[in-house]
């Protein structure tokens, strides 16, 4: 009798070791994974069950909001401003976030242990409300000046004092509203008909998409030639009306085979008029490993930079021959920048060397007004001394003057610091344009970039211009 019933025991003891063996596996390992699977229904009503947190600027405005409904799920997320901050707030569906909405989505859904231990306090449940820093008016003149273009890119405008982010289009967009919807059917339809769209609507061109910045980068090029000490804004430089590439049979011309200062002009002249062949012979003078340099000290090859939206990183090329060191100089070759990184060439340059680093969340409370967080402005990084910021400024403002390539974005009685850029690619070429104003007391900063746009004095400018004249 015994033996039968330790053997039953002793099965009975494996399958009880089993039972628990199982059940910590999955707690331990399996819970993070299936909590994520987008077939666990519970995961999905326990996401939408609860009030997230709005999304607001600064003035008030309301960027995203839920609004209680009746069904298996009881918050919907609205988004009231639609296709010109979809960029900025992404968005919250069934299966998958983006944005602004996934970035602070702790915050948002009340999940952060600084938000949980304050709503249990004050017995409450919903998420916290996140306030941005982008600046309406900016918002709207960078949104429409884009779109009447017809043509695809992005604009980022930032407070160079700060680094908080005034201004953040993409275009095209697209209306983040649909991908709120509980109906599984109409959203697989919304996503692939996007996802299949060649305009792609869905990528935030402002932080994840990298381009030639063309002579944009000349602002790199003349800081690395005025920070080594042999250069001068009145210092001559060589620039030929033809320039043939070293170890090559590449002739390098000027826009518009244009003739630059008679063949010697100023660094200041080359740069007001945007000289390939002067700013070349300069890059050849300095060295690929000069240029890189002062590259990272714009931030070029930061991989970990967040805003919080993740940015790509813009690069410098590795391992050049002189060729293509000379191309680099100008902003081509393998050169690649954001839009953002774009802007924060000019917001360097205009906070004296000290580039800050760029946000986008400015304070995070809960809805009875509760601080719990708020984000104080942090130095990015020291591009150059204030000696050199304060040259390169003179050098820029004059590109709006008279004679200058950015002449569409100057503002009568205000001092606009820019460069202009043209970059070649595959097709016609993009437009590109940086700038900060007023040039003595900085309070905005620009980029802009246009998708096969043309040249960036033409079609960049009037959209730094109309971005700089919301803001002042």
């Amino acid at each position: 009798m015994n033996i039968p019933l330790r053997q039953v025991a002793s099965v009975s003891g494996m399958m009880l070791f089993a039972l628990l063996a199982n059940a910590t596996y999955i707690e331990v390992f399996r819970s993070p994974s299936l909590g994520t699977d987008v077939r666990n229904q519970r995961t999905m009503i326990a996401k939408f069950n609860t009030s997230r947190g709005d999304l607001l600027l600064r003035d008030g405005t309301v960027l995203a909001t839920s609004r209680e409904v009746r069904g298996r799920y009881r918050y919907q997320r609205v988004y009231p401003q639609g296709p010109m901050y979809a960029p900025v707030t992404g968005f919250i569906s069934l299966y998958r976030d983006t944005g602004v909405e996934q970035a602070e989505d702790p915050a948002l859904s009340g999940a952060d242990p600084r938000v949980k231990v304050r709503t249990l306090l004050k017995d409450t449940s919903r998420g916290a409300s996140v306030t941005l820093t982008i600046d309406p008016r900016a918002q709207r003149a960078a949104y429409e000046g884009l779109r009447d273009t017809g043509k695809r890119g992005a604009v980022v405008a930032l407070d160079p004092a700060t680094g908080a982010i005034l201004a953040l289009v993409s275009f095209p967009t697209y209306d983040p509203n649909d991908f709120a919807t509980f109906d599984p059917v109409r959203l697989a339809h919304v996503d692939k008909e996007l996802q299949a769209d060649p305009s792609r609507p869905l990528l935030n061109r402002a932080t994840s998409q990298n381009y030639p910045p063309g002579s944009a980068f000349k602002v790199v090029t003349a800081a690395a030639a005025l920070d080594a000490g042999k250069y001068a804004p009145g210092t001559a430089i060589t620039a030929p009306p033809r320039l043939r590439l070293p170890g090559s049979s590449v002739l390098l011309r000027n826009a518009r085979d244009e003739d630059c200062g008679g063949g010697t002009p100023t660094l200041a002249t080359a740069f007001q008029l945007s000289c390939n062949t002067a700013f070349a012979t300069l890059g050849l003078s300095l060295g690929q490993d000069a240029l890189r340099r002062q590259a990272a000290a714009f931030g070029f090859g930061d991989d970990g930079l967040t805003v919080p939206l993740a940015v790509a990183a813009s690069r410098y090329p590795d391992g050049m021959d002189r060729a293509q060191t000379a191309m680099s100089a100008i902003g081509q070759f393998d050169d690649r920048a954001t839009p953002l990184g774009i802007a924060l060439l000019s917001a360097a340059v205009a906070n004296g060397g000290m580039l800050m680093r760029p946000y986008l969340v400015d304070e995070i409370r809960l809805t009875d007004g509760t601080m719990v967080s708020l984000t104080n402005p942090e130095e990015y990084r020291e591009t150059m001394p204030i000696s050199v910021a304060e040259q390169l400024t003179e050098m820029m403002v004059g590109v709006t003057r008279p004679g200058g390539t950015g002449t569409a974005a100057a503002i009568p009685g205000i001092d606009v610091a820019a460069k202009t850029g043209t970059a070649e690619n595959d097709g016609p070429d993009h437009a590109v344009f940086t700038a900060f104003a007023p040039a003595a007391r900085p309070r905005v900063a620009v980029g802009v970039l246009v998708e096969h746009g043309g040249f960036g004095g033409e079609v960049a400018a009037p959209i730094a211009k109309a971005v700089i004249e919301a803001l002042l």
